[in-house]
């Protein structure tokens, strides 16, 4: 794999490429790293997408959630697989369905939970209606089973549960995935900001969501949490301008230096970089500009530093060829219209 991608970016031109994107799978991994070590003035990015899933699929791993998800598919299977049932089922429902298809397991995962959690009223009522009662199927062993799920507290308890840590991930996912964005100047604040959603929605009680912040930050740590992501926050005025504090985080600042050096391949041009960068924190020159002010979080960050980045043109170079950069190598291949129902609030109840 590691020769493929050499050959690749050989082919290219070096000078040209500044970052290579592919899954998680590790002999990508390793040639990734490998393409590093020769390469030194490229990175190797893992796809956020793919780890965003592998994230969920993590989680969808514990026990509890495990159980709580085969419960589901057993109650969804049991309905459909039931032409009678089924129409019992809509009538309850208001025609609206359980299922939809979805592109990846943790999408599948998501959209049964989150159907069920909308229809549970209908749905216990449905199981403790004189329809349900009288019916050949409440009279049947499985037909019991699938209504003691039901009934069962915990269950519903385990899909809001699920619900609270899993919307936030996937509004991350969505952004990295979207179209309307560029990601890349993004994804770090959407990853901060989906952890204190969650953090919030279970008001902040550790212990309720410390196990789900173990995977999500080991994910983060080893595969997402990489030098450009954070330059790419740094550089992205609807970010910056908001939060002072971003340019005294020494990670943040050390991550930024390293890209500089990694990309930028004159020493003198580095400096000049470097020189450039308090203009654009302390909001001078251009940056200082009406417009510019007003439109930090209207325009794209590309199209801001395109417009007013003139007074730093080494460190507008540099944020223009990191900031175009995408984040995921999937690129768009989801149906979203499946996670409208994904609300900011993440308020399930």
């Amino acid at each position: 794999m590691f020769e493929l991608l050499d050959k690749w970016v050989e082919q290219v031109g070096e000078e040209n490429v500044i970052q290579v994107i592919t899954d998680n799978h590790s002999s990508y991994v390793m040639a990734g790293r490998l393409l590093e070590l020769k390469r030194p003035h490229l990175y190797w990015t893992p796809c956020a997408a793919y780890c965003l899933d592998l994230m969920l699929e993590d989680i969808g791993k514990l026990p509890n959630i495990k159980r709580t998800l085969e419960r589901a598919i057993s109650l969804n299977g049991y309905i459909y697989n039931r032409s009678g049932l089924l129409n019992m089922m809509r009538q309850f429902t208001g025609q609206r369905e359980l299922l939809r298809s979805a592109k990846t397991r943790f999408a599948t995962a998501f959209i049964t939970l989150l159907r069920l959690h909308e229809q549970k009223n209908n749905l216990r009522k449905m199981f403790t209606s004189s329809d349900w009662s009288d019916s050949k199927w409440a009279k049947k062993q499985n037909g019991k089973t699938i209504g003691n799920i039901v009934l069962m507290s915990s269950f519903w308890n385990t899909i809001v549960f699920y619900l609270k840590f899993s919307g936030p991930l996937v509004r991350v996912l969505r952004l990295v995935d979207g179209e309307k964005k560029a990601p890349m100047g993004y994804i770090y604040e959407a990853m901060n900001r989906g952890k204190d959603t969650i953090v919030r929605s279970f008001n902040g009680n550790e212990e309720k969501y410390k196990e789900i912040f173990n995977i999500i930050d080991k994910r983060w740590e080893i595969q997402l949490h990489r030098p450009l992501h954070a330059v790419e926050y740094f550089l992205n005025p609807e970010i910056f301008y908001d939060k002072p504090k971003i340019e005294h985080d020494a990670e943040i600042m050390s991550d930024l230096y390293k890209c500089i050096l990694r990309l930028t391949r004159d020493p003198a041009k580095q400096e000049k970089v470097v020189a450039e960068v308090s203009l654009y924190t302390n909001a001078k020159g251009l940056f200082g500009n009406e417009l510019a002010i007003r439109t930090r979080k209207t325009r794209a960050p590309v199209e801001w530093w395109a417009a007013y980045g003139a007074s730093t043109p080494n460190l507008q170079r540099f944020a223009m060829k990191v900031l175009n950069l995408t984040c995921s190598a999937s690129g768009c291949e989801r149906n979203w219209s499946i996670f409208e129902n994904v609300s900011d609030q993440n308020n399930y109840k």
